[in-house]
C-alpha cells in the first residue's frame, strides 16, 4: 500500500440520529461485531473523538481571537488537518485487523512526518525552556494544551488495546507525535500573540509559601 494513496469516500446516510440499539451498553465495530462500549478499542476511539472536539475549540479560539493574523490562519489549517486525521485513525481503530481493507481510511507515516516538519518548523524561534509549562496565559495555549492532555489520554488507550490487539505502529507513531505538536504549537500561540508562557515555579505552592 502506498502511504500517499487516496482513500474511500464515507459511505454514510445518517437519518436518525437514535436507533435505540446501544440502550444496553452495546455498540458494534465496522465489520459488525458486538462488544461492550467499555471495550479498550471503544475507549480508544471515542478519546479521539473527545480530543476533536477539543481541537475544534482551539479553531474556534483562533477565529475569534487571531483571525486577522496570517500565521495564526496557518495554524488553524493544520489543525483542521488534524482533525480529519484523527477520524481516519478512528475509523482504523473501529475496525479488526482482520476487516480493514487498502482503501480504508487510516493514518500513515506521511501523516506523523507532516507532523514533525510542523513541530521543526514552530519551534524554531521559540525560547529554550527552563521549566515545565503551566498551561495558561491565553486562551488559546490553554485550549492547546487541554488538547495535548486529551492526546496523551488517547494514546493510553490505545497503548492499553496492545495488551490484546494490534494497532499499526502508524497510529502509535501519530498519535504520539501528535501530542508533542500540541506543545510546541501551545508554546507557538503564546510567542506568536507576544504573551509570557507560565513557568512552574517549585516554591509558589503553599506549602513553601507558609515556610517563608
Amino acid at each position: 500500500m502506498s502511504e500517499d494513496q487516496t482513500f474511500n469516500d464515507p459511505k454514510l446516510a445518517i437519518n436518525r440520529v437514535y436507533t435505540k440499539k446501544g440502550d444496553r451498553g452495546d455498540t458494534r465495530l465496522v465489520g459488525g461485531q458486538k462488544v461492550r462500549k467499555s471495550h479498550p478499542r471503544i475507549e480508544a476511539y471515542g478519546t479521539l473523538d473527545e480530543l476533536n472536539s477539543v481541537i475544534g475549540t482551539a479553531r474556534q479560539t483562533i477565529e475569534e481571537q487571531h483571525g486577522e493574523h496570517a500565521g495564526f490562519a496557518g495554524l488553524s489549517g493544520e489543525l483542521l488537518r488534524v482533525q480529519h486525521e484523527l477520524f481516519n485513525l478512528g475509523s482504523v481503530l473501529a475496525t479488526k485487523p482482520e476487516d480493514v481493507v487498502p482503501q480504508m481510511p487510516r493514518v500513515t507515516a506521511v501523516d506523523v512526518t507532516e507532523l514533525e516538519h510542523s513541530i521543526d518548523r514552530h519551534n524554531e524561534d521559540l525560547p529554550p525552556l527552563r521549566s515545565f509549562v503551566l498551561p495558561g496565559g491565553s486562551r488559546l495555549n490553554a485550549d492547546l494544551h487541554l488538547a495535548r492532555t486529551v492526546c496523551r489520554r488517547a494514546e493510553r488507550h490505545m497503548v492499553a488495546m496492545t495488551e490484546d490487539e494490534e494497532v499499526d505502529e502508524a497510529s502509535m507513531s501519530y498519535i504520539n507525535r501528535l501530542s508533542d505538536a500540541l506543545f510546541v504549537w501551545s508554546r507557538w500561540a503564546s510567542h506568536a500573540a507576544g504573551k509570557a508562557e507560565v513557568l512552574w515555579e517549585p516554591n509558589k505552592g503553599a506549602s513553601a509559601q507558609k515556610g517563608s
